[in-house]
């Protein structure tokens, strides 16, 4: 038997089914794995006795011929998704107690489907952040490592752990949240396959908010089948989220290794930025030819009001924040601070609560919200963000889907741009747009840099059709052959 933390999603689920091994063995690998890799960081919270209950609840279901799509399956949630009696902190001092007594909608259809929740992974703070260093926990390390380095790499952010959980075999598939790129950039750090569904495919009711017209949940995995097979399980209607599709989930396996012939890709001029390194450039264009090799036309569009998109997020995306945000005021739940009367418990709960990189994005969005600033800045954004989806509309009558890649660079040393947020801010810069418009956008591993780190590029669908995605990513992904794993030094300093 190979090793079960190896094992991708669909394997694990076959080996269950033909009685290879029982979901017991199965999560019990993963947990020990998790023990011997906390050097990571990844998980915020441990949960093995729960998950051993719910792996033998599992064994008991299939052993009576009553399994589920995901039935076994041991996975990592991101510690935004609210969970029934286990701790939720968002990644912040704010939420340090905070048990929710009820599950998020996404979490509750993977345990209706059999699946098995490992434990709770870390985040940046309330989602905000490229690189998980914001997190009230710590900072993620990335399990990857340059060629002849030890320095310790960021897994991107915000969903660093979910990446960095799946890349090191901690977890078949874990759940992530994609408000800019906080699942594609982390994907693509780590040499994963992560998946944005479009907006409303899955629901956020249960889902800690940062910018709730931004918002989506999406899975991380290993491969693009895997990928297909969570989402599955992740999307549906809810009528408890106002922006939830009420619409039928395909099977969006079935989309995988369908042929893609004859498809049109876009590859949009305006993604070509100055500076960007030379091997990005040279895997965007290998991409191009695994697509045309089998069968796709590729044709040059514009996307012209892409250069304002990075702008216009970083003022819509605080906006929502601070709106959302201001519910945490230490009166009805979470974190409070002491203060001599109410104004002073408010800002000294606020004050200790939140960190840095919060504080600085409620103070951007509280200002373009503030009289005299709201039409200038705020509503102007908003008329930019109709621009850009506009762009994307005009851009389907000429193609069927487009590929970029998804970061500007390999997964950079942590603390590399920690003093300087402008620059933490455009490793979103190919992969907003895809929020503002609320596209479908998937991010694949495609080759490695000349450190051997991974890089990744990104698919960008029509709304509701990720099927086509499948379709591209796995023609894609058995193109790219990108078999590496990182080396597992990190079970040496546990």
């Amino acid at each position: 038997m190979s090793n079960l933390t190896d094992l991708t999603l669909k394997a694990a689920l076959d080996g269950l089914a033909s009685k290879q091994f029982t979901s017991v063995e199965l999560t019990q690998a993963h947990l020990t794995a998790m023990e011997s890799a906390r050097a990571l960081n990844a998980y915020i919270a441990e949960t093995p006795e729960k998950a051993l209950q719910m792996a033998a609840a599992s064994d008991v279901r299939r052993a009576s011929g009553d399994a589920g799509p995901l039935d076994g399956a041991p996975l990592g949630i991101k510690d935004l998704f609210c969970t029934e009696g286990v701790g939720t902190t968002a990644g912040s001092k704010m939420l340090a107690n905070f048990k929710p007594t009820y599950e998020s909608t996404v979490t509750s259809q993977l345990w209706r489907d059999g699946a098995v929740m490992l434990g709770k992974l870390n985040l940046d703070e309330f989602a905000m952040g490229s690189s998980n260093e914001s997190s009230a926990s710590g900072p993620v390390i990335n399990p990857w490592r340059a060629i002849g380095s030890d320095r310790k790499l960021t897994p991107g952010g915000s969903s660093g752990g979910s990446a960095a959980a799946v890349a090191a075999g901690l977890c078949l598939g874990a759940t992530a949240t994609d408000t800019g790129g906080s699942i594609r950039q982390p994907a693509a750090f780590t040499g994963t396959v992560g998946i944005k569904p479009t907006y409303g495919r899955c629901s956020r009711w249960g889902i800690v908010a940062f910018a709730s017209s931004l918002d989506q949940a999406g899975p991380i995995t290993r491969t693009v089948e895997d990928a297909a097979l969570m989402l599955g399980s992740m999307a549906g209607h809810d009528p408890k989220d106002s922006t939830s599709l009420d619409l039928p989930v395909p099977d969006f396996s079935a989309f995988v290794g369908k042929s893609v012939k004859g498809l049109r890709i876009g590859v949009p001029k305006e993604y070509r930025v100055d500076g960007m390194p030379v091997e990005i450039e040279a895997l965007w264009t290998q991409g191009t030819a695994w697509l045309k090799a089998a069968g796709c036309e590729v044709v040059e569009i514009s996307l012209p009001n892409t250069k304002y998109a990075l702008p216009a997020y970083y003022i819509v995306a605080p906006a929502e924040a601070s709106s959302n945000l201001a519910r945490y005021d230490g009166m009805r739940f979470g974190l409070r601070a002491a203060g001599s009367n109410l104004t002073e418990t408010y800002e000294n709960t606020r004050a200790q609560g939140f960190g840095d990189e919060v504080k600085r994005r409620i103070l951007i969005g509280t200002y373009v919200l503030s009289h005299g600033y709201y039409d200038a800045y705020y509503i102007k954004a908003l008329k930019v963000r109709r621009r850009i989806s506009d762009d994307f509309d005009s851009a389907w009558t000429q193609c069927d889907a487009i590929l970029t890649p998804t970061a500007p660079s390999a997964a950079f040393a942590l603390g590399e741009n920690a003093s300087d947020p402008v620059a933490m801010y455009l490793n979103d810069v190919f992969t907003v747009t895809v929020n503002l418009a609320g596209l479908p956008g998937l991010s694949l591993p495609a080759g490695l840099s000349s450190e051997g780190l991974p890089l990744g590029l990104q698919l960008i669908g029509k709304p509701l059709d990720e099927g086509t995605l499948f379709s591209l990513a796995s023609v894609m992904e058995k193109a790219a052959d990108v078999s590496q794993r990182p080396q597992s030094w990190w079970r040496a300093s546990s």
